[in-house]
């Protein structure tokens, strides 16, 4: 009976956005690699939040800053999502990514929740070696 009332809590709770999704985050990220894969730097954009969707005011700027400044999100290997968690209201969806040359990375994504779904709001390049066991 337990059981049955968690699940509709958490039904309720996920139908007016109170419990984050991770699949629809991963979603998300999944769809902007596979954009910046095509050279899709508009597509791209449209999965990031309106905040930088601003700062970055066009697909170019945009292009720009992820090829210079995180390039192995622009060119994968391969993608590997971890943790999912929510700290002080913010969602992060944590993913490691071997880059073409077999270096890893870590990477925290920031997601917002919007009225058109999950946005990325930024991402932070963690140091690697800390998550190396």
């Amino acid at each position: 009976m337990r059981a049955i009332v968690l699940g509709v809590v958490f039904s309720v709770l996920a139908a007016f956005g109170a419990v984050a999704s991770p699949k629809d985050m991963r979603d998300v990220i999944d769809n902007q690699l596979s954009a910046f894969q095509q050279d899709d730097f508009a597509q791209a954009m449209e999965y990031a939040s309106p905040g930088l969707q601003r700062y970055f005011a066009t697909p170019e700027n945009f292009r720009r800053m992820v090829t210079q400044g995180y390039p192995m999100v622009w060119r994968p290997d391969t993608v590997e999502y971890l943790e999912n968690r929510t700290e002080d209201g913010i969602h992060w969806q944590r993913v490691r990514i071997k880059d073409m040359e077999g270096k890893v990375h870590i990477l925290d994504y920031r997601m917002l929740e919007t009225e058109n779904g999950w946005r990325i709001n930024g991402v932070q390049i963690l140091d690697a070696a800390d998550f190396i066991t």
